[in-house]
């Protein structure tokens, strides 16, 4: 690591998983203009582990307090300790006013983000989201990275790096094998119950996989586990041995590792879909409370399924008119034809 700062740049990042994944496409853009600069993130615990997959970042650095805490005395303190890096500028993707504190206290002359929430004196190179410009989140990232008014560049999707030692160390504590197709579902959102799609479906859908000779293997964070319990019991005995419930069970590399060897990834809009996308494999995205113009995977490789109802996307956590349609009318049948696509496509 060099003790010039010429190049030298911190990225305060986001505290959601999906968008951290996106903000990798800046990661990319940046090091494609200048390929010897060193590129640190400032990220909560709940995402620093995802900068040890990506291979434009030189540095994680971490961020203990909790969403929504200001915490002054920290941010300065963290600030100042950060003015040994002695960088030449900073992004800051989030939009609040104690998102780009760090920077300020650690006296990086450029400082760039979007306006919001009194920002003026922290933020000394404001930009205007422009949505109609930058229809998608990954769009806004990237063009923090270029003068305003500058076109906006090319954008690189994420990938996410694999680790195959700790994927064989996964499956050996985990008591997994790759000797069958598998199914890798992720069926949580920690947004809001109106992005989920039902448990009945992903059982049902989890039972058509299992007699194609699949096997099945439920993806989630600690909330995750009831949920991943209920599927299982739901597709009944016949697939006892084959679906295994790993929510609550894996860190979020071993979530990248594991998504990396599935045949197919079907998921809710959540943190887990942008991993899926970015690690390439073919995925199944299922939309309803949101939409796919703002926060699509990022991937060829994907394929949004949505109902399309004049009530969505409605940006709320819980369905406002009660029935949650968007999702509850998407039922599994749409989704066996791309699995037997996925499977046909795998044995040829």
């Amino acid at each position: 690591m060099s003790d010039s700062p010429e190049n030298r740049i911190l990225v305060v990042a986001p505290a959601w998983i999906g968008d951290m994944v996106m903000a990798q496409s800046l990661y990319k853009m940046l090091r494609r203009k200048s390929p010897d600069s060193e590129i640190d993130v400032l990220a909560p615990a709940s995402t620093l582990s995802l900068v040890a997959r990506m291979p434009e970042v030189t540095l994680g650095i971490g961020f203990k307090p909790g969403h929504g805490e200001l915490n002054l005395s920290y941010r300065k303190g963290l600030g100042e300790k950060l003015k040994e890096r002695r960088y030449r500028r900073a992004f800051v993707l989030p939009n609040s006013f104690k998102s780009a504190l760090v920077p300020f206290f650690a006296d990086i002359p450029v400082r760039t983000g979007f306006r919001g929430e009194f920002r003026y004196l922290v933020i000394n190179d404001m930009r205007m989201p422009g949505k109609s410009r930058l229809p998608r989140m990954v769009d806004q990232f990237v063009s923090l990275g270029v003068p305003a008014g500058a076109d906006q560049p090319e954008i690189e999707y994420p990938q996410l790096t694999a680790d195959e030692t700790n994927l064989a160390q996964c499956l050996e504590t985990l008591s997994l094998d790759l000797s069958r197709p598998v199914l890798g579902i992720c069926p949580g959102a920690e947004f809001g119950e109106a992005k989920k799609w039902p448990e009945q479906h992903f059982a049902t859908l989890t039972s058509q996989a299992i007699v194609r000779g699949m096997q099945v293997w439920i993806f989630g964070g600690p909330n995750d586990v009831d949920t991943g319990r209920r599927i299982s019991e739901l597709a009944g005995p016949t697939g006892r041995d084959s679906i295994r419930n790993l929510a609550g069970k894996t860190s979020i590399t071993d979530v990248i590792d594991l998504i990396s060897h599935c045949n197919l990834v079907v998921s809710n809009d959540s943190g887990l879909m942008h991993i899926a996308a970015a690690t390439g494999r073919s995925l199944i995205a299922l939309f309803g409370s949101t939409s796919p113009a703002f926060t699509p995977p990022l991937s060829t490789k994907a394929r949004v399924v949505s109902e399309n109802l004049s009530c969505s996307p409605c940006f709320k956590r819980i369905c406002p008119l009660g029935h949650k349609n968007c999702l509850n009318g998407l039922l599994p049948d749409r989704l066996i034809p791309l699995l037997d696509a996925q499977l046909n496509g795998a044995s040829e």
